[in-house]
């Protein structure tokens, strides 16, 4: 057989296997890629939305989805709570008084949902014993939290959903098959433990208290929701209770910062610190080129707010809207790390979890280190620009939106 009609069939036949490896390709990406607004009405069809009819007619000085999409630019100062006094972002008894028009409209926004009312969205939590003043209050404060999440996702974030990758949007949610939990990680607000508690759910351990740093996080005891297929990943989203566990942006970062960088790290320091040593500090030594340890808030913050970082994103200070996807996954459970015995405590009485588990309250790293509370963030956030604090809060917008957070002290 001629050695050219030989080449060029095999050439040919290379070529088609080419085409169809990339047509496969294309395929199985379209299988696990959904947009967030199939993803939310596929697992929460049986959520139903009551509203009266003055709901349903827009304000004249309604704030439009893309204004709101933008941070503004000027802080609404006011007395640091982050309870649940009013569940509309504090707004109820504040006065407009001096704020931008801007403000305004987001207080005309609050005032709007207070004409909303949401069925609680709940699976298999156990609301019968719910008997005395204290668990109802506590009850209501999941409605408030609920509520305002969901009508947050639902006016300003359904007509903007992207595309997102199916695996990527449940990649930090662990899975409890035994008490049919789902519990969506966010770093710095109590995760370390409430692994500990998945581990006694699931019979991997009979105390939290006998359970070690180590085996927490590089264990690999505990199953995430991206491991299944995603059959297994839409069964679970639709039939088993999800709970997520959130924390103030300012002290979620300044409690990552001093973890990770003013504590000797085996990784943090070469991965991330090295990096930032070169970038943003002036002369910097040779020691800390090579070790990566010392960095700074400040050199920190650079790094934050660089839309050219030298080294990528980390889950200790993404937003937790990116990590958790709220806008996608209608939570049932919605606790706070200000209030975490409290709402942990709560929700594990409503799982049904056994009468001896209560969730741990130590640090099992740097236990003589102060915790990390509004006046240790004003200390840190003293060391950077006025610019810089107003960039973080605008950095962290969505989650302060979203979870009824307010800024935590008038900036110096």
């Amino acid at each position: 057989m001629n050695l050219k009609l030989i080449y060029v069939s095999v050439l040919m036949f290379g070529i088609a296997g080419l085409f169809l490896f990339m047509y496969l390709q294309d395929w199985i990406e379209e299988q696990h890629t959904v947009s967030e607004e199939k993803l939310y009405q596929t697992i929460n069809q049986d959520s139903t939305f009551y509203a009266t009819e003055e709901s349903e007619t827009v304000p004249k000085n309604w704030t439009s989805a893309r204004k709101l999409s933008k941070p503004s630019k000027t802080i609404i100062e006011r007395e640091h709570s982050q309870r649940d006094a009013d569940p509309f972002l504090g707004m109820g008894s504040f006065s407009t008084t001096g704020l931008s028009k801007y403000s305004q409209k987001i207080k005309s926004f609050h005032k709007y949902f207070k004409h909303v009312n949401i069925l609680p969205a709940v699976h298999s939590l156990k609301n019968y014993f719910i008997r005395d003043d204290q668990w109802k209050h506590a009850e209501q404060v999941q409605k408030n939290r609920r509520l305002l999440l969901f009508e947050f996702c639902r006016k300003y974030i359904g007509e903007h959903r992207a595309q997102s990758h199916l695996v990527r949007m449940v990649s930090r949610i662990y899975v409890e098959d035994k008490y049919k939990l789902l519990y969506c990680e966010v770093p710095k607000a109590g995760c370390s433990n409430w692994k500990r508690v998945l581990m006694v759910l699931g019979g991997l351990a009979k105390s939290t208290a006998n359970i070690t740093h180590n085996a927490v996080h590089y264990g690999k005891h505990l199953q995430k929701l991206d491991s299944y297929d995603t059959k297994g990943i839409y069964l679970r989203l639709k039939t088993y209770t999800k709970v997520i566990f959130v924390r103030d942006p300012m002290e979620r970062l300044v409690s990552a910062f001093r973890d990770k960088f003013e504590h000797p790290n085996s990784y943090y320091h070469p991965v991330f610190g090295k990096a930032i040593i070169k970038k943003y500090r002036l002369n910097a030594d040779s020691k800390a080129l090579k070790t990566g340890s010392g960095v700074t808030f400040k050199e920190f913050i650079q790094y934050l707010l660089d839309s050219h970082r030298p080294v990528g994103m980390d889950t200790h200070w993404e937003q937790i809207s990116r990590l958790c996807y709220p806008c996608a996954i209608n939570y049932d459970f919605i606790g706070k790390f200000e209030t975490l015995e409290e709402d942990a405590n709560h929700f594990l009485k409503l799982l049904g979890a056994p009468k001896g588990l209560a969730f741990p309250n130590f640090k099992d790293r740097h236990s003589t280190d102060r915790r990390t509370n509004a006046d240790v963030v004003k200390q840190y956030l003293s060391e950077i620009p006025a610019s810089d604090r107003q960039q973080i809060y605008d950095f962290y917008y969505l989650d302060y939106l979203m979870f009824n957070y307010t800024v935590p002290y008038a900036w110096p």
